[in-house]
């Protein structure tokens, strides 16, 4: 299922059906814990990222764990991740993740608890955007 040589540490989970639409290409998602934090491993198949969303009240953090993959805020340019890389979402900045066109990509998604925090899920990223990362 995964591409000889990736390795991690955490579950794979099962094929990101739930939030498929949200996708272009596959991933696989497994919830660690949902015990005062929600923390899940985003796994991406090469080529997979999310759609453009911003996290309400709350944000983000994406731990890189394996792979190679990219994150972009609106209006920056894409920045390249690797395991070991933290990446801090501040909450209302609209960004997408996931991997490299060539490699699988895993992180772990730690959703910051916030009174009235939500996920609002936008647009995909542009084929033509993405087609001119390596």
């Amino acid at each position: 299922m995964t591409e000889k040589g990736f390795k991690q540490i955490f579950p794979l989970g099962e094929k990101n059906d739930a939030y498929a639409q949200y996708f272009v290409g596959q991933s696989y998602l497994s919830m660690l814990t949902t015990e005062r934090v929600g923390i899940a491993n985003v796994t991406f198949e090469p080529g997979c990222r999310n759609n453009w969303h911003i996290h309400h009240k709350g944000g983000q953090i994406l731990l890189c764990t394996a792979g190679r993959g990219y994150y972009q805020e609106w209006g920056k340019t894409a920045q390249e991740m690797k395991p070991g890389d933290v990446i801090n979402i501040a909450p209302e900045v609209k960004h997408w993740h996931g991997a490299a066109p060539d490699s699988w990509f895993s992180h772990l998604a730690v959703e910051v608890p916030a009174e009235g925090s939500s996920n609002e899920w936008l647009e995909p990223v542009k084929e033509e955007e993405y087609s001119k990362l390596k």
